[in-house]
């Protein structure tokens, strides 16, 4: 099974553009914060960042919603994708290709001053390939 599930905030606005099908894909980075213990004893907070990708009218919900800082659910699964970097390295990138978003900031927080609601059907990956480079 390849699943995974994520509470986070957006690290940049989200950015959406069309595959020459005309499928809407929405990329943003995701960072998941843990709070765990020194040996010390004190609190130490880690973050995790995240690629995601959505496509169709996921991307397009995410793209309308969400901006930097955002705090969201998604669901979806981890996808590899292989890149060549700029100096002709083959890199691995992971992305978490989400079918769920359920927006988690606070209606007064909200600049577009939207409900919270859970958005999905964005689980296909119709290219299978997001392309030859990272986000």
């Amino acid at each position: 099974m390849n699943k995974i599930m994520l509470i986070g905030n957006l690290g940049k606005d989200p950015e959406m553009n069309y595959t020459p099908s005309g499928t809407a894909v929405t990329k943003f980075s995701l960072a998941v914060n843990r709070v765990t213990r020194s040996s010390t004893g004190d609190k130490e907070k880690e973050t995790e960042w995240f690629n995601i990708v959505a496509w169709d009218k996921l991307a397009e919900t995410c793209n309308q919603y969400l901006h930097k800082g955002s705090k969201v659910f998604v669901e979806g699964r981890v996808s590899q994708r292989k890149y060549t970097d700029k100096n002709g390295i083959e890199r691995y990138a992971f992305d978490v290709i989400i079918n769920e978003m359920e927006m988690l900031t606070p209606k007064s927080a909200q600049s577009s001053g939207t409900d919270s609601f859970l958005a999905g059907n964005g689980d296909e990956d119709p290219l299978g390939d997001l392309g030859d480079h990272p986000f």
